[in-house]
């Protein structure tokens, strides 16, 4: 039993966990004075200002299921280039309404992608803030329905439930006279499930904006009480066998070796033992085998005869890491692996560029700590780190660091990439009302 474990906690005396929890608290609040972001002395309670924000997104929030409607019914899935510009033009008629200067970066045909919005508004007061969203999908879009407080839908919760919590909480500041000689930067990618090759290309506009700013939240999807301090990189990789091929009764022999798809397997199996490192996953997707195979983006063919050896096989699939150090170990070991070829097979694996890992840090720590008084202020409860190691990889990643960063800060939901995605439309009022007070307070200390 580790000493994280629930069992172990509920055995504590009630007074240590009193004091382990003020002792957690108030060490965010000296990281977030360190870094910056915080006055040292602890804030209690809302502001007049921020009384105001909350009341206003009261009055706001009951249009949010209808918006998010709207934004479902388009189907933007990420190949679909025309969907994802429209929902670039429904959003940013929102944030033009509300003062930021608003556009389409158009990326070039050959990435495949449509491109992204960004939006601004610049100002002198307190911390440049960068807001991450994005406007595609991984499934085919146009279908929204409700259970209830339950909206159903691609893109319901992942993540146009989220672009709306970041949109509604800019329409409570501005409503409420806060936005006011602020520097606030949204990019909302149109690529962030499938991105554009090559990605240095396709992220520049998210990266040029890290540069104007001091800080970045970004809106995946919210889980429980918590945010995130740290996410795992991804990268794909292919694998290529070779085998000698004729009639299957001379498999094992000499002359004909071991074959293809048995090689494939020794492969497979040994990246199966590759889960032992901590927070790695390595996923095969995709694998086709016979006396011809091919892959395409998406699935595979093959051919052949059961009384005939296999000659070919590949293999496809996402290798997850939670450090750009974990990476480089894996990629050794899976290389060391598909070298040792069993007789007569030969094998090559190559590795596509992907997202990188999003390291915890004291300035994440310090965001995190922000957060959590925010929440504590509002009447909503704490915050706390998700594990990185139950968390994709983000749009986030590529700005964080430098920017301390967290992210997790969209609507609760779940089924993402999945057909019964949803979105819990409860949480929306609560889920506002924190970002709209954390980007207040961050907008309005003194920078250092």
């Amino acid at each position: 039993m580790s000493k994280d474990d629930p069992q172990n906690r509920k055995a504590a005396p009630r007074s240590n966990e009193r004091y382990g929890r003020w002792t957690l608290a108030l060490g965010f609040r000296l990281a977030a004075t360190l870094c910056g972001l915080l006055p040292f002395g602890l804030r209690a309670g809302l502001s007049p200002t921020e009384t105001k924000i909350v009341a206003t997104v009261d009055a706001l929030v009951g249009e949010f299921p209808h918006d998010l409607e709207r934004a479902v019914l388009i189907n933007s899935a990420t190949e679909n280039l025309t969907g994802v510009r429209e929902v670039a033009n429904l959003f940013a008629s929102q944030l033009s309404a509300l003062g930021f200067a608003s556009r389409f970066a158009e990326l070039p045909a050959s990435t495949g992608r449509a491109g992204h919005l960004v939006a601004m508004r610049q100002g002198t007061r307190g911390k440049r803030v960068l807001l991450i969203g994005h406007l595609d999908t991984v499934l085919p879009g146009g279908s929204y329905r409700r259970e209830g407080d339950r909206a159903l839908g691609s893109g319901t919760s992942d993540i146009k439930g989220g672009d709306l919590i970041l949109l509604y909480a800019l329409r409570a500041l501005y409503t409420a006279g806060a936005l006011d000689d602020t520097q606030i930067t949204v990019v909302m990618t149109g690529d962030e499930e499938a991105v554009g090759r090559p990605i240095e290309l396709a992220r520049a506009e998210l990266m040029t904006a890290a540069k104007n700013s001091d800080l970045a939240l970004s809106f995946e999807g919210a889980i429980g009480q918590t945010a995130t301090v740290a996410r795992r990189g991804s990268m794909s990789w292919e694998v290529e066998v070779q085998g000698a091929t004729g009639h299957s009764s001379g498999i094992f022999s000499a002359a004909m070796g071991a074959g293809a798809v048995y090689e494939a397997a020794r492969i497979l199996t040994a990246f199966y033992e590759l889960r032992r490192m901590d927070g790695l996953t390595l996923n095969p997707a995709l694998i086709v085998g016979g006396t011809e195979s091919a892959l395409t983006s998406t699935g595979g063919t093959v051919s052949g005869k059961g009384n005939i050896t296999a000659q070919t096989a590949r293999l496809r699939g996402d290798l997850r890491t939670v450090s750009a150090e974990q990476l480089a170990e894996a990629q050794t070991k899976m290389r060391t692996i598909v070298a040792q070829s069993l007789p007569r097979t030969s094998a090559k694996i190559t590795f596509s560029e992907g997202y990188p890992a999003m390291p915890d840090s004291m300035g994440n720590r310090a965001l995190l700590a922000e957060l959590d008084t925010a929440s504590r202020d509002l009447g909503f409860g704490p915050i706390t780190a998700y594990d990185p190691r139950s968390r994709g990889a983000g749009d986030v990643a590529f700005v964080s660091p430098p920017l301390p960063a967290i992210d997790g800060l969209g609507i609760r939901g779940g089924g993402a990439h999945a057909p019964n995605e949803w979105a819990d439309l409860a949480t929306a009022p609560e889920l506002v009302k924190r970002t709209a007070v954390l980007i207040y307070r961050l907008t309005h200390q003194r920078v250092e």
